[in-house]
């Protein structure tokens, strides 16, 4: 649970620390504003990604199911910057165990609304789809641009960073694993 009056207690000690006046007219309401967005962005905290999947039975269906292009923001731990891209999520269906299609994209939402690294964040995301579906496999890989690279350190705005996770049918199955990424490729 986010706790707006530390956050705002902390904003204003960092305005100081950087030099600014936080009574100045406008820096007086911006501790305010963090806080709110504090609890937008990190909402993700606390929250079982897993549970908003749920399960449908479906007609016999045992091909690749993706959602593709899904968009995220999140916060990269090591220095509180964001990190934004689009996500890809594939799986395969056992046992006519298939879920809503905007679920996926919620669990991708939940997973990066938290402190983050894209490393885990695609683990997370994959992890979270094996336990709830069960399905033969899991693939997920993010493409993200990340602010610490980009606003400081090396400035190399446009860089992207690329994770992938791979489980079941798509890491036993090289033909299957390259049908996937043909379909995220658009081809």
């Amino acid at each position: 649970m986010i706790d707006k009056e530390k956050i705002q207690a902390a904003i204003r000690l960092f305005i100081e620390g950087i030099g600014e006046d936080p009574n100045r007219e406008g820096l007086q309401e911006t501790p305010e504003r963090v806080a709110e967005m504090c609890e937008e962005i990190f909402a993700g905290i606390g929250q079982d990604s897993h549970s908003v999947i749920k399960v449908l039975k479906s007609e016999k269906y045992d091909e690749i199911v993706l959602l593709k292009d899904i968009p995220f923001y999140s916060m990269c731990e090591h220095h509180l910057l964001p990190f934004s891209g689009v996500s890809h999520v594939a799986y395969i269906p056992q046992g006519n165990r298939v879920t809503g299609i905007s679920k996926l994209a919620r669990v991708v939402n939940i997973e990066a609304r938290r402190p983050q690294v894209q490393e885990r964040l695609t683990t997370d995301i994959a992890e979270s789809i094996m336990k709830a579906l069960k399905p033969k496999g899991v693939l997920v890989i993010i493409e993200a641009e990340h602010l610490c690279m980009t606003m400081r350190g090396i400035k190399k705005p446009g860089t992207k960073v690329l994770t992938s996770v791979v489980r079941g049918i798509f890491r036993d199955n090289p033909a299957t694993r390259a049908e996937v990424m043909a379909l995220i490729k658009g081809h």
